[in-house]
């Protein structure tokens, strides 16, 4: 995990290195700096340590230093790749970005279909320039303009002010500098399949366990959030079986549900648990920082964000490598207005679509968040493998019971790991269970009045601000940054149910 920067088309290392100082959290140990024989590429490189932690500072070169690479991520058949790469290439690190680098030596724009994780890089290549991000886009990545030249960077408080026509990098897209634009991947659009509900429950299950055990690879400390809802649960009892001992990590306000079943889940599985009890205070405090790391105001995003930023604070005393949760409940129907698509054809496209467009709204709080505490974060539920099995798994079996029971399927294929009352446990959202929703509810009401929500609304129009909580998280974007038009250009709004579903529901 780390935070990446880079020029195609100038050197201007005065340029990077400000980049590189503004994304100082998303790599502490070390930093980099690369500008072409030809002038032409200028890279910048902050570095978390986790594979490698001695030798694999970046930019990582090949043999002849014709090519340089910097990258954001974890490839998880880094051991695979390396041993058919080493036939043909001298590999002087053991990070697994090497192995991307060899890769694209031989398959040049071909390499991402060789590359099992999340990531987001660039390569320098003599007179070229390649960039690419992973397919579901867990590691970010945005690009813009600087004069003639283009700029990249993991994180959009990183830009130059000067910058125009800033834009996310689509997930699932290379960029190359002499044929531009290409996807490489989009969620699968599957028929599901016939199959038993005991066949699918031993699919579904082999497919989560080998998803967990590759995410397991780290030369450094590696934790799992808790929440003591399934998604987490299922997790860290997982990766419990494999670890042998496992720090696990919760928080919430005093009392609050979260606190409670995961402690009940940490005596099940035996894990060295961790827990933070939030006050009104210390959110009022911190509440800057988490929109400022955050770059959203989006209501729901920041309300998950809190929790999230103070569980990622407490962990970082202990770990560099978390596990979370995100993309069970897109994958298998966990939220609430899932339950009025009686179409299981419409409800499969509204999960795919779900999935397609987690990348800048929940995995964009997720990075953010344990970022902003330098830990990386994991998402054993988005392994590529994984959301094909969520996509084949019949929509019949997801839903269940009168009234439905959300992911029904997954916490059948999961209840001889964990008890009966967190496997059985009701559907709540991160901000729900923890009590930030009643927290923020009776916090906000002191700082903002409806009559001047109204008014600031009407004068920020564009924004579409649908609450006086939300205009209060506006201000304080706008108080966050110099030039708030450029994150404000690229803001992912989490948008519950599309008109387009309502009208087919």
């Amino acid at each position: 995990m780390c935070g990446i920067s880079a020029i195609w088309g100038d050197s201007d290392v005065a340029v990077i290195e400000r980049m590189n100082d503004l994304m100082v959290h998303r790599g502490p140990d070390a930093h980099g700096v690369f500008v072409s024989l030809d002038g032409r590429t200028t890279l910048g490189h902050r570095r978390l340590s986790i594979m490698d932690p001695q030798g694999g500072d970046q930019p990582i070169f090949n043999e002849d230093k014709s090519k340089a690479i910097i990258a954001n991520g974890e490839i998880y058949n880094f051991p695979r790749l390396k041993n058919d790469l080493a036939r043909g290439h001298r590999f002087s690190t053991t990070s697994d970005s090497e192995a991307i680098l060899h890769q694209y030596e031989d398959s040049a724009s071909h390499v991402v279909d060789h590359l099992d994780g999340m990531f987001s890089f660039v390569i320098s290549d003599q007179n070229a320039f390649f960039a690419a991000r992973d397919p579901i886009g867990i590691k970010p990545l945005y690009y813009g303009y600087l004069g003639n030249s283009m700029v990249f960077a993991s994180e959009l408080k990183a830009f130059p002010s000067n910058c125009r026509d800033i834009k996310e990098f689509p997930p699932g897209t290379c960029f190359h500098s002499e044929q531009g634009f290409s996807s490489f991947y989009r969620v699968p659009n599957l028929k599901s399949r016939e199959g038993s509900v005991e066949e699918y429950c031993k699919k579904i299950r082999s497919t989560l366990e080998a998803a967990v055990e590759k995410r397991l690879m780290s030369d450094v400390p590696l934790g799992a959030f808790l929440s003591g809802g399934l998604d987490s649960s299922v997790i860290a009892a997982l990766a419990k079986r494999s670890m042998g001992s496992l720090h696990t990590f919760s928080v919430g306000i005093e009392g609050s549900k979260d606190l409670e079943a995961a402690r009940v889940v940490a005596r099940h599985i035996d894990s060295i648990h961790h827990e933070y009890v939030i006050t009104p205070r210390e959110v009022k405090k911190e509440l800057p920082k988490i929109i400022y790391y955050l770059e959203s105001f989006d209501q729901d995003l920041v309300r998950s964000a809190i929790p999230c930023y103070f569980t990622s604070r407490l962990a970082a005393e202990y770990v560099k490598v978390i596990l979370t949760g995100e993309g069970a409940d897109e994958l298998f129907g966990g939220y609430t207005y899932y339950k009025d698509i009686k179409d299981p054809d419409i409800l499969q496209n509204e999960l795919r679509r779900s999935v397609s467009s987690l990348h800048n709204i929940n995995l964009q709080r997720v990075d953010r968040m344990t970022m902003a505490h330098s830990i990386e974060g994991r998402v054993p539920f988005l392994d590529l493998k994984m959301i094909e099995m969520g996509m084949l798994v019949p929509a019949e079996y997801k839903l269940v019971g009168s009234p439905p029971v959300e992911k029904w399927i997954l916490r059948k294929a999961v209840e001889d790991l964990l008890p009966d009352e967190i496997v059985w446990r009701k559907k709540e959202q991160f901000d729900e269970g923890s009590g930030t929703v009643d927290l923020v509810s009776s916090l906000f009401a002191e700082y903002i009045s409806e009559e001047e929500a109204h008014k600031y609304s009407d004068c920020h129009r564009g924004d579409n601000l649908r609450s006086a909580e939300e205009c209060y998280y506006h201000q304080l974007l706008l108080d966050a940054y110099e030039s708030p038009d450029l994150i404000l250009a690229n803001i992912g709004r989490w948008a519950e149910r599309p008109s387009e579903i309502q009208n087919c529901a």
